[in-house]
């Protein structure tokens, strides 16, 4: 089995929402771009619930509008072995510092994690932490929930990212 690393977080330098994922997949780290398999419904999920077209939008654009959103996007594992790319075939993982990125971002106010295995090490690593966490199922489509479900659990984050115009939570 390969090695593999995460990325850095991306999206709000001063973000009140951080949503985790727990490691990218192939697609994601060959592109070096979160959430880049076409079939990965994150961007259409996190779109709906905050009112973005992200899933319509070029990389680049996906970023931007995250920021004006106060959201930012990272992974609870930094690295480990595994092949392919399903959270359960992740071996001897190393988690990510979020007790000190939450530290370091004094205007956090909540942490989504993006399916069962980013809330299992994302929890343990905040415990006691004044946080909102938030277990979302996750956007991959190896989890087969219809995305109606999906999106109706997904849609807590909405009032969550303050609106881009005001700055104020919506």
């Amino acid at each position: 089995m390969v090695r593999k690393a995460s990325m850095s977080p991306v999206g709000s330098d001063d973000a009140v929402l951080l949503v985790l994922g727990s490691l990218p997949g192939e697609a994601s780290l060959a592109a070096q771009r979160y959430y880049a398999h076409p079939r990965n419904q994150f961007w259409r999920l996190l779109g709906d619930a905050i009112g973005e077209p992200l899933a319509t939008l070029d990389y680049e654009e996906r970023l931007a509008r995250l920021a004006a959103r106060r959201i930012a996007l990272w992974d609870v594992v930094s690295e480990a072995t595994r092949s392919g790319s399903l959270d359960g075939a992740i071996r001897g993982a190393t988690a990510n510092p979020l007790a000190d990125y939450v530290e370091t971002h004094g205007d956090l106010r909540a942490v989504a994690f993006n399916g069962q295995t980013a809330a299992k090490i994302g929890r343990r690593a905040l415990i006691g932490s004044a946080l909102t966490l938030i277990d979302l199922p996750s956007s991959s489509p190896a989890y087969t929930l219809s995305y109606a479900a999906k999106a109706d659990r997904w849609s807590v984050l909405g009032p969550l990212a303050p609106s881009a115009k005001s700055g104020r939570m919506a």
